[in-house]
């Protein structure tokens, strides 16, 4: 069967400033962002995608634009874009943490349901459903070998992650997804097999940085909207 390679977007000035962006039409890929995009697209010229699926979101766009080229055949699909987190959409990460519903996002996210938003439920079944129906897709026109991108969002990608695992979405905060990030899965009939997961490449300076944070005592807390990442600057 194909393997789809799932990229979060580029990194934008919204994810650098902690603010929810959500569906908020305009937002695009920072500078440091387009760096990353660019150094992803250098890692991927030599293969070519059956397809080229993308949430219509502009960040998304963006991205699959740099990593194919301006002449590339990218569709999009709304079930790969953005979560609707409602009332929460541009508000600052800070603040949403005092929040009663973001116990629940990070405990229990199959139950939680953004104020005159959507369900974490719902986000999962569209995603995944949008996923295998592209992968089918792309096994009956380019054959098993084939390969494919989904450029989307993080909790997108840690949705369909999850399901790929077999994990209850519960337990999806447990995975990261950062900005520019690559995953790879692939479908087969009798299961997935997850072959990378937030695969950002460079060095691995970012373990030292995180062995300070825990000594710092970091938070437990998962990255609502997937977060800034691990490659601060």
């Amino acid at each position: 069967m194909p393997t789809v390679v799932l990229v979060r977007h580029g990194r934008t000035a919204a994810n650098a400033s902690g603010t929810l962006a959500g569906r908020t039409p305009g937002v695009g890929v920072d500078e440091a962002g387009l760096s990353d995009v660019h150094d992803l697209a250098g890692r991927l010229r030599g293969i070519r995608p059956a397809a080229v699926v993308s949430s219509p979101l502009e960040r998304c766009v963006q991205t699959a634009r740099v990593l194919t080229g301006d002449d590339a055949a990218i569709s999009t699909d709304e079930r790969l874009t953005e979560c609707d987190y409602g009332s929460w959409t541009g508000r600052a990460l800070s603040e949403l943490r005092r929040q009663k519903l973001w116990r629940v996002v990070q405990e229990h996210p199959s139950g939680a349901v953004f104020p005159d938003g959507e369900a974490m439920r719902d986000v999962q079944d569209r995603a995944v459903a949008a996923v295998r129906e592209h992968d089918a897709r792309v096994a009956e026109s380019a054959g098993p070998s084939a390969v494919w991108f989904a450029v989307s969002h993080g909790d997108v990608i840690k949705s369909v992650v999850a399901d790929a695992l077999g994990m209850h979405l519960d337990h999806f905060q447990r995975i990261v997804v950062d900005p520019c990030s690559l995953t790879a899965i692939t479908y087969t009939d009798r299961r997935p097999f997850v072959v990378r997961v937030n695969d950002v490449g460079g060095d691995l300076g970012f373990l030292r940085a995180a062995g300070r944070r825990r000594r710092r005592g970091a938070s437990a807390d998962g990255a609502v909207g997937g977060g800034r990442g691990s490659r601060a600057r």
